[in-house]
């Protein structure tokens, strides 16, 4: 035996494990380009990394695509400085709401319901639950509402423009 195989402190990771990994590295990619790309409205952005998190869920399931989504938003804090900061509670809040709906939605009957229609549930509860933080934590005004329809308008082109990029690819490389 070597030294490393009896060693305590070594990691044992799984394929499943790499896969993640690599996934989380694509997802926070997509993270640093959309970053790079100005926004017209601040909180406004076109998800880029949800396309990942689609592929993920429609291939692997939803454990893992959870694990990516969750380790992109953390890392995406870490490389940008906002770790524990508001932006990264919104980031997460957000995540996670999408994270439940796509646990929900996943169930839907796959004729109906796919990658497109998962994509713009996702984006909609995404802006519900960075809202609901932005009113209970940093404005609670009711003023917050007059910028629903501005964010449930990009909620609904960006869900779906990426739910068509996404089923495209899920199309094209299908077994």
């Amino acid at each position: 035996m070597t030294a490393l195989a009896t060693n305590p402190l070594t990691l044992h990771t799984t394929a499943e494990d790499h896969r993640i990994a690599r996934m989380s590295a694509v997802a926070l990619g997509l993270t640093v380009l959309e970053n790079a790309i100005p926004s017209p409205l601040p909180g406004v952005k076109p998800g880029l990394s949800n396309i990942v998190t689609l592929i993920v869920l429609a291939r692997y399931g939803w454990r893992v695509a959870a694990w990516v989504s969750l380790l992109r938003v953390v890392a995406g804090s870490l490389l940008f400085g906002n770790f524990l900061t508001p932006g990264f509670f919104l980031s997460l809040s957000g995540a996670l709401c999408s994270l439940l709906v796509l646990a929900c939605a996943q169930r839907l009957p796959a004729r109906w319901f796919g990658a497109v229609s998962h994509s713009v549930y996702a984006a909609f509860a995404h802006i519900a639950g960075q809202m609901i933080v932005v009113y209970l934590w940093l404005i609670p005004h009711s003023g917050i509402l007059y910028l629903v329809p501005i964010f449930a308008t990009a909620a609904l082109v960006f869900g779906t423009v990426n739910g068509l990029i996404a089923a495209r690819y899920i199309e094209g490389t299908s077994p």
